[in-house]
């Protein structure tokens, strides 16, 4: 095992960058380092990407059989090292033990096993009259990941990229880098051949700018804040590279007249708190009937109280720290936001939790009375606060919904036909009726500031693969 970190993994081997700049990994609960990486270079990065290229030839020719075979050895692999995952996890990005084993290493098995389900009959070809459409891969890829789903957002990259015969690049976040140095370790062991995969840890005015504009890289998937997929777009630009992004969300969750109003708030605010609220899909815009608002907000304080934040490395704790100090202070300073323009503050605060002085705690929040345009229900906050909104009617719901730069996901409840008819006025990739969870079969992806491209599924195939036309194939 690849124990120090300070080593990239290029064209097949742990090598050390020229450059010795470091960078500590913090652990959000102890505020303490645990490790460290070393920052890459725009020539780390070129590295990387000529043995990703000169790797495609032989890559991209592969049999089905041959990537199942790639993919399966991965799988194994990754359940082998769960448990080194989820404790890489808990400490580099404060995520709860138990938490970390389930639901974020568990991304990472089903991306996986989701890729190898779709390549075993996927249709790299198609017959129309005369003229064969063929499929084929894009080429080297480009792949820069956030700190929030580490492990999820890897693979939901790197799996369909193998699968489709591509090459990759790619620059984790450097404050959660080390769930994807393991997964350099079980790529290595599963025999993926020198310069398919290849990995340079650093940050994003250097390598990942480096990633986004370098000649040999033909297209970057990006997943992180709308602010940086602009410079991600911008850099690309010259060279004319695809560029597939998964940026921020400031999701609402629309509590009909139908539902259950007592299950859902429930779920609404145990919802927006999953992750500590570190997920650009969480359900932060709670939409209620404005009648029933005194009714949610007492069942919100009830569920919120309850909710308390405690060490990521007790097998009890549910919610842990936020990320880093940056995303404590900003956080900090939207909840204060929400408070100096009149919201009402029905649990939590500023400040950090009782007895949790050291830490990037953050007291789990919920405003009520909370106006669209208030600044708690423009900008995506990226921790455990909660906005109740009030809606005149159905119309008007729809209405708020939609009235955001982003369209990532969406929630709805009540009942089954009424929720149906909401969830489709709703300009957002995804909407999640009645408390479904997640399906890895299903595109993930957004509208408006929120992206474009689509990952998981087939669908997440499709940024991978160029579409060729040969006409005259089959006269």
């Amino acid at each position: 095992m690849n124990k120090d970190y300070l080593s990239f993994y290029i064209n097949g081997k742990w090598v050390r960058p020229e450059n010795h700049t470091t960078l500590p990994v913090i652990n959000p609960a102890t505020e303490k380092s645990f490790t460290e990486i070393s920052l890459g270079t725009a020539d780390d990065v070129d590295a990387a990407a000529r043995a990703a290229r000169a790797a495609f030839p032989a890559w991209s020719q592969t049999s089905r059989e041959e990537r199942l075979a790639i993919l399966d050895k991965i799988l194994a692999g990754i359940k082998a090292r769960a448990e080194d995952l989820a404790q890489a996890i808990s400490q580099e990005m404060g995520a709860p033990i138990s938490f970390a084993r389930t639901a974020q290493v568990g991304t990472g098995i089903a991306h996986f096993a989701t890729a190898r389900h779709i390549l075993s009959t996927y249709a790299f070809e198609e017959t129309r009259g005369t003229t064969q459409i063929i499929k084929e891969p894009v080429g080297v890829c480009g792949m820069i990941t956030p700190w929030n789903w580490p492990l999820n957002q890897l693979t939901c990259k790197v799996a369909p990229a193998l699968a489709t015969g591509c090459t990759m690049v790619l620059k984790p976040s450097e404050i959660a880098p080390v769930s994807a140095m393991i997964l350099a370790e079980i790529i290595h062991e599963a025999g993926v051949p020198a310069g398919v995969f290849n990995l340079v840890n650093g940050d994003g005015p250097s390598v990942g700018a480096a990633i986004s504009a370098h000649p040999e890289i033909d297209m970057v998937s990006f997943t992180g804040s709308t602010r940086a997929g602009r410079e991600v777009a911008k850099a690309a630009a010259d060279t004319i590279k695809r560029v597939c992004q998964e940026l921020g969300g400031k999701s609402a969750n629309i509590i009909l007249d139908s539902a259950d109003l007592a299950a859902a708030v429930k779920g609404g605010v145990m919802g927006c708190f999953g992750n500590c609220g570190q997920s650009c899909n969480a359900p932060t815009r709670m939409l209620v009937p404005q009648s029933r608002m005194a009714e949610a907000i007492e069942i919100a304080r009830a569920t919120a109280v309850k909710a308390m934040p405690g060490n990521p490395a007790d097998e009890s704790t549910r919610l842990g720290p936020v990320v880093s100090q940056m995303q404590y202070d900003k956080i900090q300073s939207l909840i204060q936001a929400g408070i100096d323009e009149g919201a009402t503050l029905v649990a939590g605060g500023t400040g950090k939790p009782e007895g949790l002085d050291i830490g990037y705690f953050v007291r789990p929040t919920v405003f009520g009375n909370v106006t669209n345009q208030m600044t708690i229900a423009r900008e995506e906050i990226f921790g455990p606060v909660l906005s109740i909104i009030g809606y005149k009617d159905d119309n008007d719901a729809v209405r708020i919904a939609n009235d955001t730069v982003y369209g990532l996901s969406g929630y709805v409840s009540g009942a089954p036909d009424h929720a149906r008819a909401i969830a489709r006025q709703i300009r957002s990739g995804m909407i999640h009726i009645n408390g479904a969870g997640p399906d890895f079969s299903a595109p993930f992806g957004g509208y408006k500031q929120s992206g474009n491209g689509r990952e998981w599924g087939a669908e997440g195939f499709h940024d991978f693969l160029e579409i060729k036309a040969i006409m005259g194939y089959n006269a």
